[in-house]
């Protein structure tokens, strides 16, 4: 049995993270957030309010334990905020990931570490693979870059997931992303302006939570692209939404990227080869379409 620390068990992908692995015997999990936990399912693991940025607090926490894997969701992923505030950027993306990677050189411990397609600049025009080099144009992306050269100079064992767009639903309703954004929207006949000049491989939350399971099974080292198998524009991506859900798509709008300040700081073009994580992790992305109709089940076993 592994003993497993989730990070950021509240975010997004942390509640999908905790819900794949605690019901696995061949898992102990230890779920760790700023807040109070507000993943509805309890069982199985156990869960401590820690806040990451109070060292003290994290180190004690961590000198308490022993773990075999880290996986470390917690971060900061606005790309406004980033901007607005690069001291918090710095010391949640970066300086957080120093003091994990010390812990588990310390204790020989695998540290899965999340990263973004924003390390590039979008210039490529066909799929970044995992040689490419970084060229990161936001405070948010250059702060992940600088993550992944802290495990590249450490003698941590880890695995970088860099990943692309990521989309889903859990049981948090506050939670919003581009699908949920673009349903609930649509479903209540509101307009939307959506970007039609910036390219994206949409990430299934669910698939990215599998993949950390998977890079924890395969003992990977390294870094590794994780994302959707297709290549569309976020206006696409919406259109498929409204087509799936039945809903109303002259309420979309085409705007460009530059119309709301987003040419510079989001790449234009991004999209992996994911012929690495296929061949050493085992991963098999599901499909767009796929992926809509495991949401729409989702929505029901949530009562949303």
């Amino acid at each position: 049995m592994k003993k497993v620390l989730i990070t950021g068990s509240n975010g997004f992908l942390g509640q999908k993270v905790v819900d794949l692995l605690a019901p696995n015997d061949n898992y102990e999990i230890v779920a760790i957030s700023k807040s109070p936990n507000r993943n509805p399912n309890q069982g199985h693991y156990v869960f401590n309010q820690v806040d990451l940025l109070d060292r003290e607090a994290l180190n004690n926490f961590l000198s308490t334990h022993t773990f075999d894997v880290i996986v470390h969701t917690a971060a900061m992923t606005s790309v406004e905020a980033c901007e607005a505030d690069k001291v918090a950027c710095q010391l949640i993306n970066v300086d957080l990931v120093q003091v994990l990677a010390t812990y588990c050189e310390k204790n020989q411990a695998q540290l899965v570490h999340l990263s973004t397609d924003f390390v590039f600049d979008g210039k490529k025009g066909t799929p970044y693979n995992e040689e490419d080099s970084a060229n990161p144009q936001s405070e948010y992306g250059k702060s992940k870059y600088a993550s992944e050269q802290v495990l590249q100079h450490s003698n941590c064992h880890f695995a970088i997931l860099r990943t692309i767009l990521v989309y889903g639903v859990n049981a948090d309703p506050n939670r919003s992303n581009l699908v949920l954004w673009a349903k609930g929207k649509l479903s209540q006949n509101e307009p939307i302006k959506v970007v039609n000049d910036q390219w994206r491989m949409p990430t299934f939350v669910d698939d990215l939570a599998r993949a950390c399971q998977l890079a924890i099974e395969r003992k990977a080292q390294g870094l590794f692209h994780i994302s959707g198998a297709e290549l569309m524009s976020i206006k696409e991506a919406v259109d498929k939404v409204a087509d799936y859900w039945k809903l109303d798509s002259t309420l979309i709008s085409e705007i460009s990227a530059a119309s709301i300040g987003q040419a510079d700081n989001r790449p234009r073009q991004t999209g992996f080869d994911l012929n690495k994580s296929k061949n050493e992790l085992g991963y098999v992305p599901t499909s767009f379409i796929e992926s809509l109709a495991v949401i729409d089940r989702q929505f029901k076993a949530f009562g949303r």
